[in-house]
């Protein structure tokens, strides 16, 4: 049986380091100079030059670009958690036609690209005056509801209705219900729909470079595209900053890792 598995073993190895070959480019080179760089960006680096990140931290003027980063993804997963789930158990409670349409229409809303609707969205958004960060948390709230809603209501509906109905006899209102019985239940989906909102709005550059134009409130995506001018690329600065940028969401990712698998399983099989 054991000899059976030796090939998928070496697949398994192989698929693995192919995924870790950009992280391990992006590493290297981020120690390199520019012409070590061009020279070969494959081989290990000559020395260790930390100047690279010591120039990076301070081209980005990383912390505050960090703290526009850590307000905008916080303050819209947060929301993106509290109305998704509270949508998601109102559909899953209410079995109905319309639920059920509404539902749906959520599920095909994740098949729409943003690229389709970025411009008009953009144009209608500039006429009210919310292309800011109140703009775009609003627009992320939008574009991380419906797979967050997907989510969810594959859990709750593993959630028998009987508890909400004990909870009514017992005197508690719909409120109370979800925030106190329901949502404490929905631990390991919420912390899977933490992460992988928190992924995709930390790293997000188009949606920031349409809606932020104030200076001195950047993300650090968006930041980072001031290493790449018109007639010179400077590689070895944006590799260090790429570096230093994905560290929070790597450490974020291994704290809650076990809690990400747990979550999309239950949300996906129920």
């Amino acid at each position: 049986m054991r000899r059976t598995k030796w090939p998928i073993e070496i697949l398994g190895v192989f698929l693995g380091l192919l995924w870790l070959s950009p992280f391990y480019l992006m590493i290297v080179n981020s120690f390199k100079t520019k012409r070590e760089i061009f020279a070969d960006t494959l081989k290990l680096p000559e020395g260790f030059n930390f100047d690279n990140y010591i120039e990076a931290f301070a081209e980005l003027d990383f912390l505050k670009t960090f703290l526009n980063s850590v307000l905008i993804t916080v303050v819209s997963v947060v929301i993106i958690i509290v109305f998704s789930s509270m949508a998601a158990y109102a559909l899953s409670r209410n079995k109905s036609k319309m639920s059920t349409i509404i539902f749906f229409m959520f599920v095909a809303a994740m098949l729409i690209p943003f690229q389709s609707v970025m411009i008009p969205l953009v144009t209608i958004f500039g006429k009210i005056e919310l292309l800011n960060r109140s703009g775009i948390i609003f627009m992320y709230l939008g574009f991380g509801a419906s797979l967050s809603i997907f989510l969810y209501h594959g859990t709750l509906s593993g959630i028998p209705k009987s508890m909400d109905e004990a909870a009514t006899i017992d005197g508690a209102n719909r409120f109370q219900i979800f925030w106190y019985i329901i949502f404490p239940m929905l631990k390991p989906i919420t912390v899977t729909v933490a992460i992988l909102n928190t992924i995709w709005i930390w790293n997000d550059y188009l949606l920031p470079s349409l809606v932020i134009n104030q200076e001195g409130m950047e993300t650090i995506p968006l930041k980072m595209f001031f290493f790449f001018g018109e007639y010179t690329k400077q590689w070895h600065l944006a590799l260090a900053g790429l570096t230093i940028a994905i560290i929070p969401v790597i450490i974020a990712y291994f704290f809650a890792q076990r809690e990400i698998i747990k979550g999309i399983s239950e949300g996906a099989v129920k």
